[in-house]
């Protein structure tokens, strides 16, 4: 789930002290940083908010980033996912990337090697200011516009919200279902018939031909 206040916005969950405050020291210097110790904090805060990337240590005193990560995946939740680790062993590394995870760094590490990772992430899942959707079509969602050969069409926060969801998970195809949960909380979530309402204007403005709808399944971008 994409966060629209200007900075992209971080769940940390590490359990040790001081590497705690260095790495919120270092990350709030660009990005917005919510810091918890604890695993099952983190799971609250995730199910509260919307973060734009997770950054988890895979061992943490009330449990750990691996069974954290596999139930917010079990619940749909597709935000891209980094772990921190002082495990060096491939057991480890395999079950990271099972449960979900985007990426994998050991510690120690130097702090320019997580920024890196962090920035990767930015531009592999469209978290830029600026995402050029075709050669014609660029999308800025922190503003819910589209530029059309340079033609500024504003779109509403969820038609906004929806294409960046899509885009974001364009490898595959995203159910009705998994786009209620994504773009609502549970009090306010409406009915399948929003999908439709949201996927039909979408088209309007960037064609059929990126937006195909895949019979019983759910709609991928092109």
């Amino acid at each position: 789930m994409v966060c629209y206040n200007g900075f992209m916005k971080i769940l940390l969950l590490e359990d040790d002290t001081v590497l705690a405050d260095i790495l919120t020291d270092f990350l709030e210097e660009s990005y917005e940083v919510s810091h918890t110790y604890s695993m099952k904090k983190a799971l609250k805060l995730a199910e509260q908010e919307r973060f734009d990337i997770y950054v988890f240590d895979i061992n943490v005193a009330d449990g750990d980033g691996i069974s954290l990560l596999k139930a917010l995946r079990s619940f749909s939740d597709q935000t891209p996912t980094i772990f921190i680790t002082a495990f060096h062993d491939t057991q480890h590394l395999k079950a990271a990337f099972e449960s979900g995870a985007n990426d994998f760094i050991r510690k120690p590490f130097e702090l320019e090697e997580l920024h890196q990772r962090l920035e990767n992430i930015k531009r592999t899942f469209g978290l830029s200011n600026k995402i050029a959707l075709t050669p014609t079509i660029s999308f800025m969602p922190q503003e819910h516009r589209l530029l059309i050969q340079e033609r500024s069409q504003n779109l509403s926060l969820k038609e906004s919200e929806c294409l960046h969801y899509l885009y974001q998970n364009r490898q595959r195809v995203v159910s009705s279902d998994e786009l209620l949960q994504n773009l609502w909380t549970y009090d306010e979530m409406p009915s399948s018939e929003a999908i439709r309402t949201l996927i039909k204007e979408l088209r309007k403005h960037l064609g059929k031909e990126h937006i195909i709808n895949i019979r019983g399944e759910g709609y991928r971008f092109e």
